[in-house]
């Protein structure tokens, strides 16, 4: 049995508002550190409709479905029903992180904070509705269960940052309990801590009388989230203190009006902060959108599917109409018959790589082992991500006059990767 760090590793998310970025966007990163030998695959689901009393199996429990949901696009662990981080047709993005407070986790198999991910971005057309979302099936299923493909039980609360093309909410919770902070302009990132203190714009009903309960908070005090629901021993979350220093220090560094694509890019692949994780836990996604406040313009939406966003691309996706599911970063479905579907679960691992997943697995071998032909592929996969930076800023500002040229957009781009990892045959 695998023996994983008992300290917090886990993700950074970022959001850049106007004034903080350049043109009349929001600029929305995710990293997704999650262990080194799990796969992530980068999917499609379109819009739904569903008949009353519909029910619907996410990772663990099932759940009352909604009559009508909306086009995803995730990037997820592929054993699980949830996501790490994803965004929809309304351009709401959301991504989690692992969260540990004085509220023990619940290992009882609930609503993976991933679930609700995909939940939230499924069922709401705005930040804030999305926020209701989540603290709504928090309040009705729970949050709980194993959070990683293996026997030993790994669980953690979670925190959500969620953007639209207006506004950010930052919303953390501890259990059932939670508080939420709207963010309308600068910056704003999260890690593993809790990071609201006393400028809480929304909150559980109860959330202070259950601190007062438990003699966490004295009413006569401030209260400020953070400091009430964090570990009265704040040694566990120093290494995510650390990132989330750093992480800040990174996007004031690139704050004064200057913050775009490439840059959140930038922050992502930075290893000196630990923001791109290496070790036993490991960047194994990243994310970046971006969304001009204009509602007429499209949002793009730049997914990697592989590990170590230093040796990825970020490869661009647009919601237009019939696109169809991403199979070269799908990973195999094994139905009714998959270990984690199984009770007891995880009794064995299957192979989840997806096509994309195995290529880069070879290409990024090449690029550690061989100087040369690693420098030449690594110039054609950033020449391969620049390029379609600069188309996407076509869009961007201009609008797309027809929707058949982006259809397969994510797709003929993971193409294009295929093919600058295949050259070092032909050297």
């Amino acid at each position: 049995m695998a023996t994983w760090p008992r300290y917090p590793c886990s993700c950074d998310t970022f959001v850049a508002l106007p004034q903080s970025t350049v043109g009349e966007r929001v600029i929305f990163g995710k990293n997704s550190d999650r262990p080194c030998d799990e796969v992530q695959e980068v999917v499609y689901f379109p819009a739904k409709k569903y008949e009353s009393g519909a029910q619907l199996e996410c990772t663990y429990i099932k759940i009352d479905q909604v009559p009508e949901t909306y086009a995803v696009v995730l990037s997820r662990p592929a054993w699980l029903w949830g996501a790490e981080m994803g965004a929809n047709e309304h351009q709401v993005c959301i991504g989690n992180e692992a969260v540990w407070g004085r509220e023990e986790a619940s290992d009882a198999e609930a609503l993976l904070g991933m679930d609700l991910v995909r939940l939230g971005l499924e069922r709401a057309d705005t930040a804030e509705k999305a926020l209701d979302v989540i603290v709504d099936l928090l309040e009705k299923y729970g949050q709980g269960g194993n959070c990683m493909e293996d026997e030993c039980t790994f669980t953690y609360h979670n925190s959500f940052l969620i953007a639209d093309r207006t506004v950010a909410w930052v919303l953390e919770t501890s259990g059932k309990h939670w508080a939420a902070e709207k963010i309308t302009e600068g910056t704003c990132n999260i890690s593993n801590q809790f990071s609201i203190t006393t400028k809480i714009d929304r909150e559980h009903p109860e959330l202070r009388e259950h601190a007062r309960g438990r003699g966490w908070w004295d009413p006569e005090k401030e209260f400020s989230f953070a400091a009430v629901y964090s570990y009265a021993n704040t040694a566990r979350i120093d290494a995510s203190g650390s990132r989330y220093c750093e992480g800040r220090k990174l996007l004031e560094k690139n704050k004064a009006g200057s913050i775009t694509a490439e840059s959140m890019m930038g922050i992502l692949r930075d290893k000196d902060s630990g923001i791109n994780m290496e070790g036993a836990f490991l960047t194994t996604g990243s994310m970046v959108s971006v969304l001009p406040r204009d509602p007429s313009l499209p949002g793009v939406h730049y997914f990697t599917g592989t590990p170590d966003p230093e040796r990825s691309v970020f490869k661009p996706f647009i919601f237009v109409k019939n696109i169809q599911q991403l199979q070269k970063t799908s990973s195999p479905r094994y139905g009714p018959e998959d270990p984690v579907k199984k009770q007891p679960r995880f009794q064995s691992k299957p192979d989840r790589k997806h096509i994309l997943y195995k290529k880069h697995e070879v290409a990024a071998k090449i690029i550690k082992t061989t100087k040369e032909k690693g420098a030449e592929m690594m110039k054609k996969m950033r020449q391969l991500e620049k390029e379609k930076i600069a188309e996407m800023e076509k869009f961007l500002q201009c609008g797309i006059e027809d929707s058949t040229l982006v259809v397969h957009l994510f797709a003929d781009t993971v193409e294009e990767e295929l093919k600058a990892y295949s050259m070092h045959h032909s050297s």
